[in-house]
């Protein structure tokens, strides 16, 4: 019997199902296609659904085993959602992998340094059969686990160690995290990593068009909400657990965290819509299934154990979407609906699907 599959994999693939039919010129529209769309998919482990067993890839000599992309995670099962509304994909490659920042769509990614071990760029799987291209990628390269190890001095030990990068400024205290982020050094690096954010993905939206000889539509899928409107439902530990659900960050950091998703999503929205893409906004839909929604919780706890492990070691979720919570009509939220607004706007006819505006021409990327 199939286990439940998750929310963040159900509504992805809902909101995914309306921005694909609205976004590839297939005769009068996908629904309409005779034949499958060539599909890729692209992106970082909220794509790959790191956390999730069992793992796409068995062997651990393979370095793609690195990459902790679920059998059964975001592009699987979105594909099968789609398929369930009359829209067929062929999907020509999933390239998502844990841990990619914008730049591994075009660069080798080096897996676990210093282990020598990669896995080549993520357009490799991008041709000019493709039409549809479609992912999740930004946080990694805002550094948002280097802005949790910041303000965690658990994640700054042994606990941390698969999150990618280190401290922004290990010498500033986890429990001032928020004021190093908010005046001097840390808020300069906070706006030059954001800017770094657009503009790598304007270099990604090039690349997609160049490769597809400008045939493929681009969908961006935008990154659920992490830290609910109600930071007090934070301060109870996740079920079955003792763990918190952002273990020692302070209680007042955790808005400014959810100020940080915030950005991001504005930025990869604001750029989806400047380059013709579509952009599916998860944080608008996800209010009510945050880490601290205890049993109706869509991420798992930053420490909490999650269902993969490395050798005999248990690996935590590191706050990523789990497989066994929520229901779309219970993330659905006041509070996500306020979000939407602050994040993007929406194509009236698909709740949380952007309307891209008209696409400016581009030369060959470099």
């Amino acid at each position: 019997m199939r286990r439940s599959t998750g929310w963040k994999r159900r509504l992805s693939a809902v909101a995914l199902a309306g921005c694909t039919a609205a976004s590839v010129p297939v005769g009068g529209g996908i629904a309409q296609a005779a034949a499958p769309v060539p599909t890729v998919f692209f992106g970082d482990s909220y794509t790959s659904n790191y956390g999730i067993a069992p793992l796409a890839e068995t062997d651990p000599a393979h370095p793609r085993y690195f990459c902790f992309r679920a059998k059964d995670n975001y592009p699987a099962v979105a594909t099968r959602r789609l398929a369930d509304r009359g829209i067929a994909l062929r999907v020509q490659d999933d390239r998502s992998c844990g841990a990619a920042t914008i730049s591994n769509f075009w660069e080798e990614q080096a897996l676990l340094p210093p282990l020598p071990l990669s896995v080549p760029p993520q357009q490799e799987a991008v041709t000019e059969d493709t039409r549809l291209v479609v992912g999740s990628m930004g946080g990694n390269t805002l550094g948002f686990a280097r802005i949790l190890k910041q303000c965690s001095q658990r994640l700054r030990g042994a606990e941390g160690v698969l999150l990618p990068g280190e401290p922004v400024d290990g010498n500033s205290p986890a429990g001032e995290c928020r004021r190093y982020f908010e005046t001097g050094d840390g808020a300069k690096w906070l706006n030059s990593q954001l800017e770094t954010v657009g503009s790598d993905l304007e270099g990604m939206f090039d690349r997609i068009r160049f490769f597809s000889g400008e045939r493929a539509k681009a969908v961006l899928v935008g990154y659920p909400r992490l830290v609910p409107e109600n930071e007090r439902l934070c301060s109870t530990p996740v079920p079955g657990s003792r763990e918190l659900p952002f273990a020692d960050i302070e209680p007042n950091t955790l808005d400014f965290l959810d100020q940080v998703e915030t950005r991001l999503n504005k930025v990869m929205a604001d750029s989806a819509r400047e380059h013709g893409a579509r952009f599916v906004d998860l944080y608008a839909v996800t209010g009510g299934s945050t880490a601290c929604n205890g049993q109706d919780r869509g991420i798992g706890g930053l420490l909490e154990p999650s269902e993969v492990k490395l050798g005999d070691a248990v690996l935590p979720w590191y706050a990523h979407p789990n497989p066994a919570a929520g229901t779309s009509r219970r993330s659905g939220s006041r509070t996500g609906s306020r979000a939407s607004s602050r994040t993007s706007r929406t194509d009236p006819r698909e709740p949380g699907c952007s309307a891209p505006q008209p696409r400016r021409a581009h030369g060959r990327p470099l």
